[in-house]
């Protein structure tokens, strides 16, 4: 354990970038210039930020952006997180949601606009969003997958910047626990990694729903593969609701993960070069949950 620790901690210990700086934190050990790093970065983030709040109008750096904010210390009332969660929640009302249209199999499984709503929209139902790469490198190909995915993490954003009072963020919230009921099940209608972005999102929502959380430490856990991993789901996306979640039984399927991740591991601490340093920050943060007690 510690061996993959020490060559992360390498692996950080220079860079002055936003993952540098948590992985540091995350270390307990704190660069001298780190506090000076976060500021100077939040600016750089504004400023690359448009005077619509979005970043040249991609969606998904710009739903990224305010998690950046978020992790660099701007609360949700800060004028940068303001401006870009005001583009972000713009979304819920243009068409394209995953929660539109309805044929007989997404109505069976609830998962039409009969049942759920407050959807966040990436682009027009005709144009097509997926293949996209999220910041923790998973790869959605599916377009409904993409379409939801996405969806939940502007629904994460919104929540961490305290927005959960908003109606259309209770109603996107209050969709996502009616669906998370068929969630167990991994081959059925809802493909792993779906799953594990609602996951992953309603583990925000827990402040108010303590009682969830043992179901969904329980759903991941128990379709995790003698190898640590999960059959047609990114360990890294996984890893990641994982830590979200919080509980003594995630924490327990993150240290069935570790080999997993040590046989991924490169020398120089990463784990290749696809979102090298956000993959590099999530295995940091599993490695070290992993050693705790709790």
């Amino acid at each position: 354990m510690q061996d993959g620790i020490d060559r992360l901690q390498l692996f950080f210990a220079e860079l002055s970038t936003r993952q540098g700086v948590l992985a540091r934190q995350a270390l307990g050990q704190p660069a001298p210039g780190d506090e000076v790093l976060a500021m100077r970065l939040v600016d750089d983030m504004r400023a690359e930020t448009g005077m619509d709040g979005s970043i040249s109008g991609a969606v998904v750096a710009t739903v990224w952006r305010a998690h950046e904010l978020l992790d660099l210390g701007c609360k949700g009332d800060h004028a940068g997180t303001v401006r870009v969660m005001g583009w972000v929640l713009g979304l819920q009302s243009k068409p394209g949601a995953f929660s539109e249209g309805c044929s007989p199999p997404r109505h069976a499984h609830r998962a039409c606009e009969h049942f759920i709503s407050g959807f966040f929209s990436p682009a027009p139902p005709m144009h097509r969003f997926a293949p996209v790469m999220f910041p923790n490198g998973k790869v959605f190909r599916a377009e409904p997958a993409a379409r939801f995915a996405i969806s939940c993490l502007a629904l994460r954003a919104a929540l961490r910047g305290r927005m959960e009072k908003r109606p259309g963020v209770e109603q996107h919230l209050l969709s996502l626990f009616q669906l998370q009921e068929q969630w167990d099940d991994w081959s059925g209608y809802f493909a792993p990694d779906m799953i594990v972005a609602g996951i992953h999102t309603l583990a925000f929502a827990a402040e108010a729903h303590q009682e969830i959380l043992p179901r969904l430490a329980g759903a991941v856990a128990g379709n995790q593969s003698e190898d640590g991993t999960w059959a047609n789901a990114d360990l890294f996306h996984t890893l990641e609701a994982l830590l979200a979640i919080g509980t003594r039984d995630a924490q327990a399927t993150v240290r069935r993960a570790v080999p997993a991740l040590f046989a991924r591991q490169r020398i120089d601490g990463s784990f290749g070069s696809t979102a090298q340093q956000e993959r590099a920050l999530i295995a940091l943060r599993s490695l070290i949950w992993a050693g705790k007690e709790m």
